[in-house]
């Protein structure tokens, strides 16, 4: 399927119009995004924001006068990219434009639609590392507990929801990841789940008794009932039968950290930061966590280390008579 038909958060992606480009940038773009698809294998949320940005790039170079890839060079890349933050684009947003940049013009000189790739001279807009917002461990207690009473009803909805978030905090698993499961990725008696990544990378993940037997519980009591003739092998499904949209696990997550006292507006990924920052502080080394969460750098695992200390000064503030 390409990335035309793919459905996303915001539905299908447009198809990029070729009257909107001069007609080699048109081309070039379509054949960049049949590349990150691929040869790259990049998910469609990937693709779908380079191709936004190259696509932002080539409208700006046409109005230029800058018609085909090969005549782009560095002071056109920076005008666009100075026009973008002039905007008050976010750092991170700047931050992956230049990246798509350098992805695009290092692909236009290996295809030989440019004879220097002039994403080179760029410079890094290196993104602002907000810490990211976790659950205290009482309060992740108190959200998975409650899953646990409102799912005693027997319920499918209740015990498939119980299960995700058993799930997602258990192992740290994004939210994708999650809806992309299939019954024969659960290794019951090794107590682990395998999981497909980004860049179609596959890892396994543990999971610990009360993850395993709450999806146990969902396999045998709930999820015969509101399969159907879209289930296939999915792991979780929706109300209709299909396999579960992220969406419904976003709105889920935010309405069943609700009712914990106390606890910040977090969707799935929340979970994931809870997990990650819960398992530091109970010892785990930043190996490990990276393994789990399916990180490439060791530097996107090193942030769960500065929320720690944060966790840490807040408390010693809080709790130190001369702090």
């Amino acid at each position: 399927m390409s990335i035309d038909e793919a459905a996303g958060p915001s539905g299908p992606v447009p198809p990029t119009r070729a009257a909107d480009l001069p007609s080699a940038s048109d081309e070039a773009l379509r054949l960049f995004v049949r590349h990150l698809e691929i040869e790259r294998d990049l998910s469609v949320h990937t693709v779908r924001a380079y191709r936004a940005d190259i696509r932002g790039l080539l409208e700006y170079a046409a109005a230029q006068g800058v018609v085909t890839p090969a005549d782009l060079d560095v002071h056109v890349l920076r005008g666009w990219l100075g026009r973008q933050s002039a905007a008050g684009s976010a750092r991170s947003s700047l931050s992956r434009r230049v990246a798509a940049t350098r992805v695009f013009t290092a692909w236009c000189l290996r295809r030989g639609l440019a004879p220097t790739d002039a994403g080179v001279l760029l410079g890094s807009a290196r993104p602002h590392r907000s810490l990211p917002g976790v659950l205290r461990q009482d309060q992740a207690k108190d959200l998975l507990d409650q899953a646990a009473v409102r799912s005693d009803d027997g319920e499918p909805v209740g015990l498939r929801d119980r299960a995700v978030l058993e799930v997602l905090y258990a192992t740290g698993i994004r939210v994708g990841e999650l809806v992309g499961l299939d019954i024969g990725d659960i290794d019951s008696s090794r107590r682990t789940i395998r999981v497909l990544g980004k860049g179609a990378k596959e890892r396994t993940v543990p999971i610990g008794l009360p993850a395993a037997r709450a999806v146990d519980d969902w396999l045998r009591l709930g999820r015969a009932r509101l399969s159907g003739a879209t289930s296939g092998a999915a792991l979780f499904l929706g109300t209709r039968g299909g396999r579960l949209d992220p969406r419904t696990v976003r709105r889920m997550v935010h309405q069943r950290l609700e009712s914990v006292s106390g606890a910040p507006d977090l969707g799935p990924h929340g979970l994931r930061h809870s997990a990650a920052t819960h398992l530091l502080e109970g010892g785990a080394d930043l190996r490990s966590v990276q393994e789990l969460l399916g990180h490439a750098s060791l530097a996107t695992t090193q942030i769960y280390t500065h929320v720690s200390v944060e966790r840490l000064r807040a408390t010693y503030e809080q709790a130190h008579p001369r702090a």
